[in-house]
């Protein structure tokens, strides 16, 4: 209807040179979703490093908002993106990714419906270098995460966690109270839904939220992402804030006994 200010969720893509070949399939994924009447979306997307390598690679669309900024790693990167957030939601998608369809209106339609919760996120599919999808045997039922859980999981299951940090939708206040996305080299969007999952009830959706591409040239795939003296430290130091905030004696959303691991 005109003159109906619509809600908007925010959807914030990190780019590195390396991933910023995929961002027109990324694009098409966002413009195939078929949102609620009363939504839309904006894409925020953020050159890490000031290189130009996003000047060509996507249309004109005014929804879209191109930035750069000094080289820092995705966590950064996004965090900077959160300046030009217009959104109540903030939806990740990585630059090499693909959302599956209907994916914006199920996170909207939960944190609508779900007062309580302060995010969602998806089962995911891998999409591998042939075009087929392999799915995970972790997922958790469908429905209301409670505080602490997927953090207590993550915790007891050698840093693993059950369910898919890329597919993260959030309540825009929530990100902004926890500081976007931890400063680190990698492991950053983990260290969000840890930070989410220890002060908030979460909902996971059973359907498939996002294509996740495995490729050569991805962050997840270099060596230094497996060095087993880095990764001890970004584990340690995540797991030390997420166990700080579980310690806080209030969580913005939810009311869901927390279980808050010692």
């Amino acid at each position: 209807m005109a003159g109906v200010t619509k809600h908007c969720v925010s959807v914030i893509t990190a780019v590195h040179p390396p991933s910023v070949a995929y961002l027109p399939e990324a694009y098409r994924s966002l413009c195939e979703q078929d949102l609620p009447e009363d939504w839309t979306w904006q894409w925020i997307v953020q050159e890490d490093g000031q290189d130009g390598i996003l000047r060509e690679a996507l249309p004109e669309d005014g929804r879209i908002s191109l930035g750069s900024g000094r080289r820092g790693g995705p966590g950064v990167a996004r965090t900077m993106a959160l300046a030009r957030a217009e959104g109540e939601l903030v939806k990740v998608l990585d630059a090499d990714d693909r959302l599956a369809p209907g994916v914006l209106s199920r996170d909207i339609g939960v944190l609508s419906a779900h007062l309580e919760v302060g995010w969602t996120t998806s089962a995911a599919r891998d999409l591998l270098p042939d075009g087929t999808t392999a799915g995970f045997a972790s997922d958790p039922l469908p429905g209301v995460l409670p505080r602490g859980s997927v953090l207590e999981h993550w915790r007891t299951h050698g840093h693993r966690t059950h369910v898919h940090p890329a597919t993260l939708c959030l309540r825009h206040d929530l990100v902004v109270a926890l500081g976007g996305w931890m400063a680190l080299p990698a492991s950053e969007d983990t260290g969000l839904l840890l930070a989410a999952s220890a002060v908030s009830d979460g909902y996971f959706l059973a359907e498939c939220g996002l294509l996740y591409r495995k490729w050569p040239g991805q962050v997840t795939q270099a060596p230094p992402h497996a060095d087993p003296a880095e990764r001890a430290d970004r584990m340690r130091v995540i797991e030390r804030r997420a166990l700080a905030l579980a310690r806080l004696p209030y969580a913005p959303y939810g009311k869901s006994a927390s279980r808050t691991p010692t």
